[in-house]
């Protein structure tokens, strides 16, 4: 089953339907766009697979899913450096190159499902960290990725089947 998010109330609010549920959702402060660059802010357009699913096991139960799922460590990162080997790709942390921290402490990624986004293969610049995650509060916006409250997303997570994709139709 797909999910499938659009802009309800530009430029961050938005809907993602799953199946006949529909659910609020954050998405890039730059809205949703075709032309997605690395660093500015919007959501890329388009389907994209669900690889894996990440979870914080100090924080919350293994998610219900069939999509592969496993459990995040302190040091696992996310390397969003264009210019490194191992772009758009998980890392350990120190990392020598610039690289995002999964093991936050703000919550937003106690459960994250890792995005099929620009990975196959990896165009440097293009954009990186893609995720399906946690909502802050208020349901701001986010730096690129779709977010939802933990509760919907763990829904989400269980509705959707091993095959899943995200679709994003640009504004």
């Amino acid at each position: 089953m797909d999910l499938h998010v659009s802009v309800t109330a530009p430029p961050h609010g938005g809907a993602l339907r799953c199946g006949e549920r529909v659910f609020a959702c954050a998405v890039g402060r730059g809205g949703i766009r075709e032309a997605k660059r690395e660093g500015d802010g919007a959501t890329p357009a388009g389907c994209f697979a669900i690889r894996e699913i990440l979870y914080r096991a100090d924080r919350v139960q293994k998610p219900e899913s069939r999509i592969n799922t496993r459990a995040l460590v302190p040091d696992d990162g996310w390397c969003d450096d264009p210019a490194d080997a191992a772009y758009n790709r998980l890392v350990r942390l120190p990392y020598p190159a610039r690289a995002e921290n999964l093991w936050r402490e703000d919550g937003q990624y106690d459960v994250i499902a890792v995005l099929g986004y620009n990975d196959a293969p990896v165009e440097p610049g293009r954009g990186s960290a893609i995720f399906l995650h946690v909502a802050k509060p208020g349901m701001g916006a986010t730096e690129g990725c779709v977010a939802l409250e933990l509760e919907d997303l763990l829904t989400v997570l269980k509705l959707a089947g091993a095959d899943a994709r995200l679709c994003a139709a640009a504004d």
